[in-house]
């Protein structure tokens, strides 16, 4: 008889099918799929358990996207660009929990952007994907405010607005994580999302995401056809734990193979282009100068060591406040007695 193999598990002991969600009810090619499936791959071989993670969404096709992945977590559907306060709030609430906030390019840079940027100078510790089209999906295919100039709708009409790069502006913000990937390169968006769910503070990963329906003809800017072939990548990349990471030092196009605990082989190589992602003004740079060049950047574009984050600034403490009974939250009379005579001694 046959012996069958058991499905492979990961440091907890869980199988992938932990991490999955419902059936995916978006076009079928629609780049958001593979968004949700690297976040299924990354989470699972991170070692996270799924109801330790909060994954929040606004509106638009990119948030439904919640559905399709994690079904065993904490999830909430906010309303249109209001994911980022959300997220916020929740991990204010309960800091033990990993925060994954998806959102679109309308939702975030559109209706939600002052509250993308108030997220970025709080540094909320969470990992956010703006799932990255170039259009309004949800409501027929309109250009978004990532659009880029002289990109047409399948209709004929021509975006003559410029662009925002929610990269650049991000970077700009002083996020210490910022990348850029796209939905047919799987591989290196597991590697950014695994490294972002790593990272202490904020992480921005803008996921350009082909619109099959609305954004996928010949006119287009965003389609599988044309980001395929102006995605430049700065550098291959795969992601190790910290722990498990042997020191190595590499000159300049020199590469070596490394073996891990597990037994598993990588090859580094070091980059020969002079990328810097620990340089804010040099990222910057590289991004403009990629715009001029009508390339699109992809890859690790700005990193810096995790700061202060949002809990850090009000002082919340270590233990998560959701845990705390009211004999800790609830002044006494003794205590609002104190606080009222300042006010009037003031």
């Amino acid at each position: 008889m046959a012996e069958i193999s058991s499905p492979p598990l990961n440091s907890l002991g869980l199988p992938l099918k932990e991490y999955q969600g419902g059936k995916s009810t978006l076009c079928e090619g629609c780049g958001h799929n593979m968004i949700t499936t690297q976040i299924v791959q990354a989470v699972w071989e991170s070692g996270i358990e799924p109801h330790m993670v909060a994954k929040i969404s606004g509106i638009g096709c990119s948030s439904k996207a919640t559905a399709y992945f994690l079904g065993k977590s904490w999830g909430f559907n906010t309303l249109h660009g209001r994911a980022a306060p959300v997220m916020t709030g929740a991990l204010l609430a309960n800091s033990g929990l990993h925060g994954i906030l998806i959102s679109g390019d309308g939702d975030s840079l559109s209706i939600g952007t002052n509250h993308f940027v108030h997220m970025v100078r709080r540094n909320v510790p969470a990992v956010y994907v703006i799932a990255d089209n170039g259009v309004y999906g949800l409501t027929k295919g309109q250009f978004s405010a990532t659009s880029d100039i002289g990109s047409a709708l399948k209709r004929g009409s021509v975006n003559e607005l410029p662009p925002i790069d929610p990269c650049a502006l991000a970077i700009e913000l002083g996020c210490g994580f910022v990348a850029r990937s796209y939905a047919g390169n799987g591989k290196q968006l597991k590697a950014l999302l695994r490294a972002a769910m790593a990272y202490g503070g904020l992480a921005i990963i803008d996921c350009l995401s082909p619109c099959v329906t609305f954004n996928n003809h010949e006119t287009s800017t965003r389609s599988y056809r044309a980001v395929s072939e102006r995605a430049l990548s700065v550098h291959d990349m795969d992601f190790v734990m910290a722990s498990e990471s042997p020191t190595v030092e590499l000159a300049p196009g020199e590469s070596q193979e490394l073996t891990f605990p597990d037994g598993s082989t990588l090859r580094l190589k070091a980059t020969e282009t002079g990328f810097d992602p620990s340089s804010r003004a040099r990222s910057l740079d590289a991004i403009h100068d990629s715009v001029e060049k009508g390339v699109i950047l992809t890859g690790l574009l700005y990193h810096r060591p995790a700061a202060a984050t949002a809990a850090d600034f009000i002082d919340l403490g270590a233990d998560p406040l959701v845990g705390l009974g009211a004999e800790t939250t609830r002044p006494s009379r003794e205590a609002l007695a104190a606080i009222n005579k300042e006010f009037l001694a003031g």
